[in-house]
């Protein structure tokens, strides 16, 4: 496959998003009572549960858990932890650009001396030498750019073999995808360098999988956990406190006692 033809599937894939959004956003119930749609967050739960069956029934338990294993228990630790350092230091430009766009002049500063100390010391960023600059490693998406400007997740996404998603992370992904140097690689290594995240990201799932196994309801405990986890990261870590209405009526009736006093 080449890499005009790769680029013409991602092009599809936000075509399905983005009419995934306008039917998510057409989509209302017919009367008040009509509880079809039970989190207007997931207007696709009907097809969105059956690709999450599929997705850690079938695609984890027979093909990326025990691949996961296997390169894990025969590939030297040392050589892993280099592997992983290079692919993830190609997405170290798409971070200072997205880091500008967020006016975080200083982790773009951070970024950018990453990518260059680690891309040229670091052997192509085999060795993680910036992380001893204090310049650790934080990854921002053009999803969270979006994010940070007020755009909302979308409907929530559940892509067969990939897992949770949304639509605006997938045109976040979408747009990171044509940032230098990711622009310029081939299908092939391309496709390398994301089968060893996915390797490595399924390996630091291993201790929180019993969490996942415990759950009462296996489908909303990983898009409860996606949605924090963007939340979290659209805000650097420090959400706003979201209030509730019980808590609203609570405030409001004791600003009204110190009104009484």
């Amino acid at each position: 496959m080449s890499y005009s033809m790769f680029k013409n599937l991602t092009n599809k894939v936000l075509f399905a998003a983005v009419f995934a959004t306008l039917v998510g956003c057409s989509a209302t119930p017919s009367t008040q009572n009509d509880t079809s749609i039970s989190d207007p967050k997931d207007p696709l739960e009907a097809i969105n549960r059956p690709l999450w069956t599929f997705n850690w029934e079938y695609a984890d338990k027979y093909v990326l858990k025990p691949a996961s294993e296997v390169y894990v228990d025969n590939v030297n630790e040392d050589l892993r932890g280099g592997l992983y350092n290079m692919a993830l230091n190609l997405n170290e430009p798409s971070t200072v650009i997205n880091n500008l766009l967020q006016g975080k002049f200083t982790d773009a500063a951070k970024s950018t001396g990453r990518f260059v100390l680690n891309s040229t010391i670091g052997m192509l960023g085999f060795f993680d030498p910036a992380s001893d600059f204090g310049w650790g490693r934080k990854q921002e998406e053009f999803g969270e750019v979006l994010g940070s400007y007020g755009v909302g997740d979308g409907p929530y996404l559940m892509l067969p073999g990939m897992g949770p998603s949304s639509v605006r992370e997938e045109v976040g992904d979408f747009v990171d995808r044509y940032y230098w140097p990711l622009a310029i690689i081939d299908f092939w290594p391309n496709l390398v360098r994301i089968g060893i995240i996915a390797l490595e990201g399924r390996h630091q799932l291993k201790d929180q999988e019993q969490l996942l196994e415990n759950s009462t309801d296996t489908y909303e405990f990983v898009k409860n956990a996606y949605f924090q986890n963007m939340r979290f990261r659209v805000y650097d870590g420090n959400p706003p406190i979201e209030m509730t209405e019980e808590d609203e009526d609570f405030e409001a009736f004791m600003e009204e006692l110190d009104d009484i006093e």
